[in-house]
C-alpha cells in the first residue's frame, strides 16, 4: 500500500508542476507594462508597448490619455474640417494655457473657466436670436368688451 500511495503523490506532484509550468508560460507572454505621458496635460498612465504604439497611430503621433482624447474627438466633430494633427496640437495649446494659469494662482483659473462659459454662452445667444423671426402683432385678438 506504501508504494501505491508514493506512486500517487509522485503523481500528483507531477501535475502541480505541469500547471505552474503553463502558468508560468502565460506570464512569460504578458507585455511590459511601461508608463506613458500625455503629451497635452501630462498625465501619466501605464500602458503596454502595444497600447502606446495604437495610441499614437490613432493621435498622429502622440501619445495622449483618455480624457484628451475624448477631447480631441469632440473638437473633431465639431470642425469636420480639421485633421488629427491640428485637433491634437489646439488642444495640447488649451492644456498648456490652462496649466499655466493653473500653477500662477487657482483664482486665475477660476476667472478664466467662467469666462469661457460667459463667452460660450453670449455666443450660443447670438446664434440663437440672429436667424430667428419674430411675429408682432398690430392689434389686439380679444375684442373690446363695452359695458
Amino acid at each position: 500500500m506504501n508504494s501505491c500511495t508514493l506512486r500517487k503523490s509522485v503523481s500528483d506532484i507531477s501535475n502541480e508542476i505541469e500547471k505552474i509550468r503553463k502558468d508560468l508560460d502565460v506570464i512569460a507572454e504578458i507585455d511590459e507594462v511601461f508608463q506613458a505621458e500625455c503629451t497635452c496635460c501630462s498625465q501619466k498612465e501605464d500602458c503596454t508597448n502595444n497600447y502606446i504604439l495604437i495610441v499614437k497611430n490613432n493621435h498622429a503621433g502622440s501619445w495622449v490619455c483618455g480624457l484628451c482624447s475624448q477631447a480631441i474627438e469632440e473638437y473633431l466633430s465639431k470642425n469636420p474640417g480639421k485633421t488629427m494633427e491640428e485637433a491634437v496640437n489646439s488642444h495640447n495649446k488649451i492644456c498648456q494655457n490652462f496649466n499655466i494659469t493653473c500653477s500662477i494662482n487657482p483664482k486665475i483659473t477660476l476667472a478664466w473657466a467662467l469666462k469661457n462659459i460667459a463667452k460660450r454662452s453670449l455666443e450660443n445667444r447670438m446664434v440663437r436670436s440672429s436667424p430667428k423671426l419674430s411675429i408682432y402683432r398690430s392689434y389686439s385678438c380679444i375684442p373690446s368688451l363695452k359695458n
